[in-house]
């Protein structure tokens, strides 16, 4: 490491360290804050009131209004920024925790929204703090407090075509997320994809209807509609290499609306995953020609609907592997982990380089999923989020902005004389 880049990570862990002790000031607040919102969740596209409660919270103004129901706010100098970026929406599920501050309105966070805009909001206050007392961040901190990531048309794409982010000179967009397959106190930070492409995904088997006492006289779609989903496996087995992830999953079947009457269509639905696009072309074209021929081959027509969701999430190597250090440093040992689940926050990865840690959660076997309605994480894990972010952001203004960010006596350097704030 040369003198002026040791001189750079001396100022920056300077930094690091005034606002850990300002973060930990700010975790009662944000934790209050958490069960405040998990106790009224908003389902996707609905996050108004969400939205102002976390705004409210951070106090930096009112920001600008982005992909409708979300927010940005800006922390810092002018000129270059990072983004930090948290999730506002619920999902439409009973919650079944038995907490104190469960939710009763059939809606429930149960994918750690909350705590993720709790820790965004405590970061977010512990920047305006360690600023207030004369440490400044060496670039902007740009919260994006996104609606939508649960349900289509999600956020992420919105935000993009908005250009708030080019706006603000954003270098790199940071996600934090909780995960109970990683152990708790342990965060993932791997390189490259670690979150699959998804798409969804459906079958439609054509024949001719009749009564269910006369098939003879019919021309049955769901046998060969069956044959078809049962057939998805070996569609993937002969399109993709065993050793890249990808799964077909096919969780919706309908048919005809009484047992005794044999439907014009049958249809299935579900969704296809994976991480290298050519696997995607390669697995759709294969279940196409299964559908057509398995059809034709019972007498019916197929029809193979493909649309398309988010794309792999990919890891800039550079900022996973320089998060990591500023990780061990608040304390956070690392973990590898990769699924073929989605987020999109995988879709800022199209324009800009990203890095989205998994924060562990897990205490064992037998913890509750990401969806389940009993998955509620302890309040503990808002610090860990919040610490997450905080390596995230640093370790990208390291790689992204340079040596130049900050100065050794960790004041920061200024790009103009740009203004704490949302208006800055």
């Amino acid at each position: 490491m040369t003198g002026r880049h040791a001189g750079a990570r001396a100022g920056l862990e300077a930094l690091r360290r005034r606002w850990v002790e300002a973060l930990d000031a700010e975790l009662p607040a944000a934790v209050a804050l958490r069960h405040r919102i998990h106790a009224a969740p908003e389902v996707s596209g609905h996050e108004t009131a969400t939205t102002a409660a976390v705004v409210a919270a951070i106090g930096a103004g009112a920001g600008t209004a982005s992909a409708t129901t979300g927010r940005v706010l800006r922390i810092g100098p002018g000129g270059p920024a990072v983004a930090v970026r948290a999730e506002l929406d619920a999902l439409p599920l009973v919650e079944a925790t038995g907490a104190t501050y469960a939710a009763t309105n059939g809606a429930m966070h149960a994918c750690g929204h909350d705590v993720h805009l709790a820790a965004v909001t405590a970061l977010a206050r512990a920047a305006l703090a360690t600023e207030a007392a004369g440490h400044l961040l060496p670039a902007g901190l740009l919260v994006v407090l996104q609606p939508r990531e649960e349900v289509g048309p999600t956020g992420a794409a919105d935000v993009l075509a908005e250009g708030v982010l080019a706006a603000h000179d954003v270098r790199c967009v940071v996600g934090g997320h909780v995960q109970p397959q990683v152990t708790a106190g342990h965060v993932s930070c791997d390189p490259g994809p670690v979150n699959a492409a998804v798409d969804e995904i459906e079958v439609v088997v054509t024949g001719r209807g009749g009564h269910g006492a006369y098939p003879h006289l019919a021309v049955d779609p769901v046998p060969a509609l069956c044959r078809i989903v049962l057939s998805m496996q070996d569609a993937l087995r002969s399109a993709v290499d065993p050793l890249q992830p990808a799964v077909v999953s096919m969780t919706q079947l309908s048919g005809s609306g009484a047992p005794n009457v044999v439907p014009d269509e049958a249809r299935a639905a579900g969704t296809v995953r994976t991480m290298r696009p050519g696997d995607a072309v390669a697995l759709h074209a294969r279940i196409e020609a299964l559908v057509t021929g398995i059809a034709q081959a019972h007498g019916c027509t197929g029809t193979y609907l493909v649309r398309r969701g988010e794309p792999a999430l990919d890891n800039d190597p550079a900022t996973a592997a320089c998060a990591a250090d500023w990780l061990a440093a608040s304390g956070l040992p690392t973990a590898p982990f990769a699924s073929c689940g989605s987020d999109d926050f995988a879709t800022y990865g199209t324009r800009l380089p990203i890095l989205m840690m998994f924060v562990g959660t897990g205490d064992g076997p037998g913890s509750p999923m990401l969806h389940d309605a009993a998955f509620l994480p302890p309040d503990g894990t808002v610090r860990e989020v919040a610490l997450a972010l905080m390596a995230g952001w640093l370790a990208a203004v390291e790689v992204h902005l340079g040596p130049g960010a900050a100065g050794a006596d960790g004041a920061g350097h200024r790009a103009g004389t740009g203004k704490v704030g949302a208006d800055a």
